[in-house]
Order: structure tokens, then C-alpha cells, then sequence
């Protein structure tokens, strides 16, 4: 089954009802709620869950062709699905599933929030070209590699017990963060060029950004300025 199919199958239940959608989502479920009828949920709510279906239809086989021709050895069979929790927030997030197999969460917050169809394409692709560009794999290397040079450090200082441990994980949070802002960019990037051959405006997409809090250029920040990301993605569709 393709995912265009997975994504239809798994959105039926949004469609109905959003707050009792039956997807995978990356932590515990809520408990269950009794579900609403589709005249009981507002209509700007039904119109985004069918944006969000729609877009994911279409973006997946671009991002799923992105991946096999620029990353061939990865599992590039990916999973687009819906983070139902009722206190997630505004966000969307990529992750890798104990089969391997690439895993594209959006949240409902998300889905309601973004104003139209090349937004939801720019944030999709995104997350599409973290896995592409391996990030959660160069993340893992470099979050070991800090926590064992300031555990190796510690020890040389002659320090053991909890304050070895102590230098481990204030490696491990340095060394996760050192390229955050660069794999962000470069997901933009990628994504970018993903959003476009799907079909849809990069960047009009990018400006989300305009809507979201700026998180400046922060020492060891995860995200970079708002503005070199839209700049990021005017660079990468010239």
C-alpha cells in the first residue's frame, strides 16, 4: 500500500472527528474521547485536515524520489501521520520508526495553524529533507562525541562519580546542538526544492516564518533567525 492510500486510511477518523484521530504518534495516547460528528466540527477545522491530506498526497512521491535519488542506501518509504495529543503544540517533527522507516509527524495545533497549501508543502518537505540530509543520525554522532569529550575531559581533571556524569551530559546537550541550526537551514534547502517540484510555492510557503516567534541567532541555538531561513530558501530555488 502506498502512502497516498496510508495517509487517507489513517486521516478518515480526522476527517469525523480530530480529536480522536487513530494514528501512530510518536508518545502515549490520551485517553480515549467520545467522537464528534462531522456537523459538530467546525468547517475551517474540516477544510484544514483536508488541506493537510491533499498536500501530503502530493509532496510524499516527491519527497519519497528526492530521497531514493539523493540518499539511495536510506529507507525513503515515508510515513506522513497525524500527532493527535490534545496539549501538543504548533509543531511538526521527523523521526525514524524501530523498522527504520522514515516517520513525518504533524500536529493537529500545526494542521489548523498554516493559512494555506504551500505552507503545509514547505513544512512537510522540511521534515522530508531531515531525513534526507540524515540529520538525526549526525545529531546522534555528534551528541556522543561531546559527551565523551567532556566526560574524557572530567576524568583527566579527576573528576568520577556524578560529577563525571555531570560533564557527559552537558557534552552530550553541546554536542547536539553545535550543528542544530545548520541542519535547519539546510532542511529548508532541500525542502525547498522538494515543495517546488511537488508543485507548490516555496517561497509563499516560507512565509510562515513571518507568523512565527524569531528565535534570533542564539549561542548553540536549535533554530536559526527567520530570516536566514527565508533566505535559505530564495538561495536554493534560484
Amino acid at each position: 500500500m502506498r502512502k497516498a492510500q496510508i495517509i487517507r486510511a489513517l486521516f478518515v477518523p480526522v476527517l469525523l472527528a480530530l480529536a480522536a484521530c487513530d494514528v501512530p504518534v510518536p508518545t502515549s495516547t490520551p485517553p480515549s474521547q467520545p467522537s464528534q460528528t462531522t456537523e459538530e466540527i467546525p468547517a475551517d477545522v474540516r477544510a484544514a485536515a483536508r488541506r493537510f491530506v491533499t498536500v501530503a498526497d502530493r509532496v510524499e512521491p516527491v519527497a519519497e524520489a528526492a530521497c531514493r535519488a539523493q540518499a539511495p542506501d536510506l529507507n525513503c518509504d515515508y510515513n506522513i501521520v497525524v500527532d493527535d495529543r490534545a496539549d501538543a503544540p504548533i509543531n511538526a517533527f521527523q523521526m525514524v520508526d524501530d523498522k527504520g522507516r522514515p516517520v513525518i509527524a504533524v500536529t493537529v495545533p500545526m494542521i489548523a495553524y498554516v493559512q494555506n497549501d504551500d505552507e503545509m508543502a514547505f513544512i512537510l518537505s522540511h521534515e522530508a529533507a531531515h531525513h534526507i540530509a540524515r540529520h538525526l543520525d549526525r545529531r546522534r554522532e555528534s551528541t556522543r562525541a561531546g559527551a565523551l569529550i567532556f566526560a574524557s575531559a572530567a576524568a583527566r581533571g579527576g573528576a568520577s562519580g556524578a560529577a563525571l556524569d555531570t560533564a557527559a551530559r552537558l557534552g552530550a546537550v553541546l554536542g547536539s546542538r553545535v550543528y542544530a541550526k545548520d541542519y535547519e537551514l539546510e532542511a529548508d534547502a532541500i525542502g525547498a526544492r522538494i515543495a517546488r517540484d511537488a508543485g507548490y510555492n516555496a517561497i509563499n510557503g516560507a512565509r510562515y516564518f513571518e507568523r512565527s516567534p524569531d528565535p534570533g541567532n542564539r549561542f548553540l541555538g536549535t533554530h536559526p533567525p527567520n530570516a536566514n531561513r527565508v533566505e535559505a530558501v530564495r538561495r536554493a530555488l534560484r
